[in-house]
């Protein structure tokens, strides 16, 4: 109890200044954390996969109300497909800086798409010194079996440049539909993780319309401190509410410790301070066992699955699936199910060996699981139950 106190006396110490300190609770929340690393793949798939249509590396799926998918391609073009595979570009994107892991990345369908007619999508924006991550809105306008965007705005956008890789750029909302929340990776750069003052290696909450929400845990600093919803983390790709409300991340580690996260405002899951992995260099990085006052992941896996895209599943046609989570592997080449134990815990419960490189997961209304190859024919694949 005094080491708590003492903590929190630092901390408001040191907002007082103008520093932030981001602390998890001197002991984790939950229990160890599981290595899932070493599952192997169940050889009994309970489901069939149809191919619906092709892309080049395509990046990420999201559902409109109608049933019908947005799919962006990372080199640069959104497109509207039908559950029967029919493809529609939607011209009047934004140039992308289409480099490495760069391009054209998440898009999500507005809280409010019904009236309001906005979908969010994020990308990688070329500038001097390489590009930026970016987060746009704009209206999906349709007519005569066409589609653009309209009043497109870039509503947030990092301040600094870089060639790097992992830049996050998942998009959240929450329950209520009043904030959105977005992963930032590090850029390769990992120290700017641990930099309050830089949008590398964090997750962010703003407003619909890229603002900062008042009651954020610094809102009253200002700048990046007060749109900082977590940090520490390196390569976030997937960022999903599950049924009860709590927020999950899933992250790419080093070599090894690619990591599970329950998202809680304020914590710091230590990267690149702490991890479950190495460099890629052989150096040794310190276990989460040893620095208790960051977060450690819920679950981890050491050997790599590469984790991309999240889903939670609450559909019909798989009644045993209720209140999992889906991760597509890009190691791995397949599918995970994550189950929950309702309480800030979770467990892998199974996964299967696709044989491609599983870039996005989405979940429809009737309840198939969709899922996207990140190749340069990557098929866009609906996943149902074995007759």
């Amino acid at each position: 109890m005094r080491t708590k106190n003492l903590i929190s006396r630092i901390a408001r110490a040191l907002a007082l200044v103008g520093v932030a300190l981001f602390v998890a609770a001197p002991v984790s929340v939950h229990a160890a954390s599981e290595n899932a690393g070493m599952n192997r793949p169940s050889p009994n798939q309970p489901f069939a996969l149809s191919s619906v249509a092709t892309f080049e590396y395509p990046w990420a799926i999201a559902f409109l109300p109608d049933g019908r998918l947005l799919v962006t391609e990372k080199p640069g073009k959104l497109f509207i497909a039908t559950q029967r595979g029919e493809k529609t570009e939607v011209p009047g994107m934004p140039k992308v800086y289409y480099h490495g892991q760069n391009g054209l990345l998440d898009v999500a369908v507005s809280p409010g798409f019904a009236h309001d007619r906005t979908i969010y999508f994020t990308f990688v924006e070329p500038q001097r010194g390489g590009g930026v991550l970016a987060l746009a809105r704009a209206q999906l306008e349709e007519s005569g079996g066409a589609a653009r965007l309209a009043d497109l705005a870039i509503i947030w956008r990092q301040g600094k440049a870089s060639t790097g890789g992992q830049p996050g750029g998942i998009i959240a909302f929450s329950p209520d539909g009043r904030y959105l929340f977005l992963t930032v990776g590090d850029r390769q750069e990992p120290k700017t993780a641990q930099d309050p003052d830089a949008a590398r290696g964090k997750v962010l909450r703003l407003n619909l319309d890229g603002s900062t929400p008042k009651d954020n845990p610094m809102a009253a600093q200002g700048g990046v401190k007060a749109q900082t919803w977590t940090t520490g983390h390196r390569n976030p790709y997937g960022l999903a509410f599950a049924p009860d409300g709590r927020l999950w991340l899933n992250e790419m580690g080093p070599r090894g410790g690619d990591e599970l996260n329950l998202v809680q405002a304020g914590r710091n899951y230590g990267w690149p301070i702490v991890s479950n992995g190495d460099n890629y260099s052989g150096i040794p990085i310190s276990r989460h066992s040893t620095r208790p006052e960051f977060e450690a992941p819920v679950v981890y896996w050491t050997p790599v699955i590469a984790p991309a895209g999240l889903a939670f599943y609450n559909g019909a046609m798989f009644p045993s699936w209720r209140g999992s989570a889906f991760i597509g592997g890009l190691v791995e080449k397949g599918l995970v199910r994550i189950s929950f134990d309702g309480h800030g815990g979770a467990h892998e419960a199974e996964r299967w060996d696709l044989g491609h490189r599983i870039r996005d997961v989405a979940v429809a209304s009737d309840g198939a699981v969709w899922l996207i190859e990140d190749e340069s024919e990557g098929k866009l694949l609906r996943l149902t139950p074995k007759r």
